[in-house]
Protein backbone atom coordinates (compact mmCIF):
# COMPACT_ATOMS: atom_id res chain seq x y z
CA UNK A 1 0.00 0.00 0.00
CA UNK A 2 2.88 2.57 0.91
CA UNK A 3 4.47 1.70 -2.60
CA UNK A 4 1.32 2.84 -4.13
CA UNK A 5 1.07 6.11 -2.40
CA UNK A 6 4.56 6.69 -2.74
CA UNK A 7 4.36 5.94 -6.73
CA UNK A 8 0.36 7.87 -6.35
CA UNK A 9 2.62 11.10 -5.20
CA UNK A 10 5.78 10.94 -7.02
CA UNK A 11 3.68 10.55 -10.13
CA UNK A 12 1.53 13.65 -9.54
CA UNK A 13 4.73 15.81 -8.81
CA UNK A 14 6.26 15.16 -11.93
CA UNK A 15 3.33 16.24 -14.16
CA UNK A 16 2.96 19.42 -11.60
CA UNK A 17 6.25 19.90 -12.32
CA UNK A 18 6.01 19.60 -16.39
CA UNK A 19 2.61 21.45 -16.58
CA UNK A 20 3.62 24.68 -15.15
CA UNK A 21 7.09 24.80 -17.27
CA UNK A 22 6.91 28.15 -19.46
CA UNK A 23 6.93 27.86 -22.91
CA UNK A 24 8.80 29.54 -24.95
CA UNK A 25 7.66 29.97 -27.83
CA UNK A 26 4.60 31.43 -26.43
CA UNK A 27 6.63 33.96 -24.69
CA UNK A 28 8.42 34.45 -28.49
CA UNK A 29 4.66 34.72 -30.04
CA UNK A 30 4.12 37.47 -27.77
CA UNK A 31 7.05 39.31 -28.40
CA UNK A 32 6.32 39.48 -31.64
CA UNK A 33 2.58 40.43 -31.58
CA UNK A 34 4.03 43.12 -29.83
CA UNK A 35 6.54 44.22 -32.18
CA UNK A 36 3.93 43.89 -35.12
CA UNK A 37 1.77 46.43 -33.11
CA UNK A 38 4.58 48.73 -32.27
CA UNK A 39 5.59 48.99 -36.29
CA UNK A 40 1.97 49.71 -37.21
CA UNK A 41 1.59 52.41 -34.87
CA UNK A 42 4.86 53.75 -35.48
CA UNK A 43 4.20 53.96 -39.43
CA UNK A 44 0.52 55.58 -38.41
CA UNK A 45 1.77 58.21 -36.52
CA UNK A 46 3.52 60.77 -38.66
CA UNK A 47 6.26 62.97 -36.78
CA UNK A 48 5.11 65.74 -35.35
CA UNK A 49 7.52 68.76 -35.76
CA UNK A 50 6.76 72.18 -32.75
CA UNK A 51 7.74 75.18 -34.38
CA UNK A 52 7.75 78.18 -31.37
CA UNK A 53 5.55 81.48 -32.37
CA UNK A 54 7.42 84.11 -30.96
CA UNK A 55 5.44 87.11 -30.48
CA UNK A 56 4.71 90.72 -28.96
CA UNK A 57 2.57 90.08 -26.37
CA UNK A 58 -1.15 92.27 -26.23
CA UNK A 59 -1.59 94.32 -23.47
CA UNK A 60 -4.96 95.81 -22.66
CA UNK A 61 -6.15 98.09 -20.17
CA UNK A 62 -9.37 98.75 -18.97
CA UNK A 63 -10.14 102.55 -17.32
CA UNK A 64 -10.70 102.14 -13.74
CA UNK A 65 -13.72 103.68 -12.78
CA UNK A 66 -13.55 105.07 -9.23
CA UNK A 67 -16.90 105.63 -8.87
CA UNK A 68 -19.30 102.98 -7.57
CA UNK A 69 -22.07 104.29 -9.60
CA UNK A 70 -20.65 103.78 -12.59
CA UNK A 71 -20.30 99.92 -12.43
CA UNK A 72 -22.51 97.45 -12.88
CA UNK A 73 -22.89 94.87 -10.41
CA UNK A 74 -26.16 93.59 -11.07
CA UNK A 75 -24.98 90.18 -13.04
CA UNK A 76 -22.26 89.72 -10.00
CA UNK A 77 -22.95 86.50 -8.01
CA UNK A 78 -23.21 86.51 -4.52
CA UNK A 79 -23.36 83.66 -1.78
CA UNK A 80 -25.28 84.14 1.18
CA UNK A 81 -24.16 82.77 4.55
CA UNK A 82 -24.67 83.35 8.15
CA UNK A 83 -21.44 83.78 9.52
CA UNK A 84 -20.12 84.08 12.58
CA UNK A 85 -16.92 86.83 13.39
CA UNK A 86 -14.01 84.85 14.82
CA UNK A 87 -11.57 87.21 16.82
CA UNK A 88 -12.34 91.06 15.82
CA UNK A 89 -13.06 92.96 13.13
CA UNK A 90 -15.96 95.55 11.54
CA UNK A 91 -17.73 92.69 9.42
CA UNK A 92 -20.59 94.76 6.75
CA UNK A 93 -23.06 93.09 4.66
CA UNK A 94 -20.90 92.18 1.90
CA UNK A 95 -17.57 90.87 2.06
CA UNK A 96 -14.39 89.56 -0.17
CA UNK A 97 -13.74 86.52 0.50
CA UNK A 98 -10.04 85.04 -0.60
CA UNK A 99 -9.70 81.70 1.07
CA UNK A 100 -12.01 79.24 2.25
CA UNK A 101 -10.51 76.57 4.46
CA UNK A 102 -12.09 73.61 7.24
CA UNK A 103 -9.42 74.03 10.06
CA UNK A 104 -8.85 77.54 11.51
CA UNK A 105 -5.09 77.39 11.55
CA UNK A 106 -5.19 77.60 7.83
CA UNK A 107 -7.80 80.51 7.92
CA UNK A 108 -5.06 82.31 10.53
CA UNK A 109 -2.03 81.43 8.43
CA UNK A 110 -3.98 83.09 5.70
CA UNK A 111 -4.67 86.03 7.67
CA UNK A 112 -1.55 86.38 8.56
CA UNK A 113 -0.26 86.12 5.16
CA UNK A 114 -2.62 89.31 4.35
CA UNK A 115 -1.86 91.01 7.38
CA UNK A 116 1.66 91.30 6.34
CA UNK A 117 0.89 92.73 3.39
CA UNK A 118 -1.20 95.57 4.42
CA UNK A 119 -5.00 93.59 4.23
CA UNK A 120 -7.21 94.60 7.37
CA UNK A 121 -8.61 90.95 7.16
CA UNK A 122 -11.05 88.89 9.08
CA UNK A 123 -11.67 85.41 9.80
CA UNK A 124 -15.51 84.05 10.31
CA UNK A 125 -16.85 80.91 10.81
CA UNK A 126 -19.82 79.73 8.46
CA UNK A 127 -21.91 76.16 9.07
CA UNK A 128 -22.25 74.54 5.41
CA UNK A 129 -23.20 71.43 4.28
CA UNK A 130 -19.40 70.35 4.05
CA UNK A 131 -19.56 70.84 8.11
CA UNK A 132 -17.64 74.25 9.71
CA UNK A 133 -15.94 75.97 7.48
CA UNK A 134 -13.92 79.43 8.03
CA UNK A 135 -13.64 82.06 5.70
CA UNK A 136 -11.15 84.68 4.76
CA UNK A 137 -12.46 88.12 4.07
CA UNK A 138 -9.76 90.61 2.86
CA UNK A 139 -12.45 93.42 2.64
CA UNK A 140 -15.78 94.46 3.86
CA UNK A 141 -18.39 96.66 2.56
CA UNK A 142 -21.70 97.73 3.16
CA UNK A 143 -23.17 97.98 -0.60
CA UNK A 144 -22.42 95.41 -3.06
CA UNK A 145 -20.87 97.71 -5.60
CA UNK A 146 -18.05 98.85 -4.00
CA UNK A 147 -17.57 94.95 -2.80
CA UNK A 148 -17.48 93.57 -6.29
CA UNK A 149 -15.27 96.64 -7.23
CA UNK A 150 -12.65 95.10 -4.77
CA UNK A 151 -13.47 91.76 -5.89
CA UNK A 152 -12.37 92.88 -9.35
CA UNK A 153 -9.33 94.28 -8.07
CA UNK A 154 -8.44 91.23 -5.82
CA UNK A 155 -8.72 89.05 -8.57
CA UNK A 156 -5.21 88.96 -9.61
CA UNK A 157 -3.67 87.76 -6.71
CA UNK A 158 -6.78 85.83 -5.60
CA UNK A 159 -8.44 83.80 -8.60
CA UNK A 160 -10.77 82.02 -6.47
CA UNK A 161 -12.06 85.79 -4.39
CA UNK A 162 -15.96 85.52 -4.44
CA UNK A 163 -19.07 87.34 -3.00
CA UNK A 164 -20.50 86.84 0.63
CA UNK A 165 -23.59 88.04 1.61
CA UNK A 166 -23.93 88.29 5.57
CA UNK A 167 -27.34 87.09 6.28
CA UNK A 168 -28.36 87.35 9.76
Amino acid sequence: MKKFLVLGIGLCLALGFTSCKSNESAYRKAYEKAKAQEAVTAESSAPVTVTPVVSTPVVTTTPVTSSASNYDASNVSVRSEHVTLVGSGDLKDYSVVVGSFSLEANARGLQQRLAERGFNSMVVSANTDKGLMYRVIAASYPDKVSAAQRRDQLMGEFPGSWLLYRTY
